[in-house]
């Protein structure tokens, strides 16, 4: 379970989420941001988290931060007992992001970009994989 929180607490440069996690399961893939830094603190239960190529044990009251950058900073936070797992996770929300998924190869691109009339703006969603990049002058005259 997943609940954006931001908004209703008016934030305007941070975003933050209360995170269930149910026992056995991880909320989010093996993922690291390139812009955005997280932070996560737990709130209930325990787990593991897992950063780079290392795991570390979780519990109440534990804080994790998660600095922007490459694989070495890749996080993921599982829930390895037979309870939930509660967190709350705050990050930053620079615009655009790039965050890649290094147990799976894919990449994810979001931002917001401005509509033609200038008066609202429209989310911007791409994942794919670095095999399935288009050319530069692919579809052009």
């Amino acid at each position: 379970r997943f609940a954006a929180i931001g908004a209703q607490l008016g934030a305007r440069m941070l975003g933050y989420s209360l995170v269930e996690t149910a026992p056995g399961c991880r909320a989010t893939p093996f993922h690291n941001h390139r812009y955005n830094e997280e932070m996560f603190l737990i709130l209930e239960g325990h787990g593991s988290v897992r950063i780079g190529s290392e795991r570390y044990p979780v519990r109440a009251g534990d804080v994790v931060a998660c600095p922007a950058g490459g694989p070495e900073t890749a996080h993921q936070i599982e829930n390895t007992s037979d309870k939930p797992l509660r967190y709350l996770a705050i990050s930053t929300t620079k615009e655009p992001d790039v965050v890649d998924y290094p147990d799976s190869g894919k990449f994810l691109v979001t931002g917001r970009v401005s509509a033609d009339d200038g008066a609202r703006t429209e989310r911007f969603r791409f994942m794919g994989r670095p095999e399935t990049s288009l050319g530069y002058w692919d579809g052009e005259d």
